[in-house]
């Protein structure tokens, strides 16, 4: 069962305004350390195990594949060491992002971006999905002081409660009709969400 974000709200000078903190990138599933035996983990098809552009098959285990591969079902858009929290955050376009434990020299511990080669894409705006939330998306109240991102077409676990609609650099640059500004990141940290 796949984890969903919940992130806390809390209430701020008009009554149906909150702030949403969201996590840099949901928690997925982490590719293994290598094959037995202890060799590296990739397969040969670039200089690094999942590098950028590197295309992945999807199962058990996520291993490297050529693109062109019937196997091939996800494309690496950006790939960095570290963990997510402390590193880049991944490109607006992600649906996934891929964990990778060290296995090798070729396969230093990071995460890569991930992006299916077919739809559905759950990191494009209003699908309720992704490791990011950007302008577009739609969010729902779990509970008094968290929300959860949903499927703008109410076609997600929840109906759609706050539609993302820009983002700015301060919350005194949102509209005045916002009823929730959403914490994005970036240069543009800010995200002005009214009610649908």
């Amino acid at each position: 069962m796949e984890k969903r974000r919940v992130v806390r709200v809390s209430r701020a000078l008009l009554p149906v305004v909150a702030v949403l903190a969201v996590a840099a990138c949901r928690p997925s599933v982490d590719t293994p350390s290598g094959p037995p035996g202890g060799g590296p983990a990739s397969s040969g098809h670039g200089a690094e195990f999942l590098g950028p552009s590197d295309c992945s098959s999807r199962g058990e285990a996520f291993r490297e594949v050529a693109c062109g591969s019937e196997k091939a079902v996800a494309r690496v858009l950006a790939r960095h060491t570290g963990v997510p929290r402390d590193g880049p955050a991944c490109p607006p376009p992600t649906d996934f992002v891929l964990h990778i434990s060290a296995g090798g020299p070729s396969a230093p511990r990071g995460y890569a971006c991930m992006r299916n080669l077919e739809s559905p894409h759950p990191g494009d705006p209003g699908q309720g999905g992704g490791p990011l939330t950007v302008v577009g998306d739609c969010v729902h109240s779990v509970r008094e002081g968290e929300v959860r991102e949903t499927a703008c077409d109410g076609s997600g676990e929840l109906p759609p409660e706050f539609r993302i609609g820009s983002a700015v650099a301060r919350r005194t640059l949102c509209p005045g009709a916002t009823d929730l500004y959403v914490h994005l990141g970036g240069d543009s940290p800010v995200g002005c969400a009214r009610r649908v």
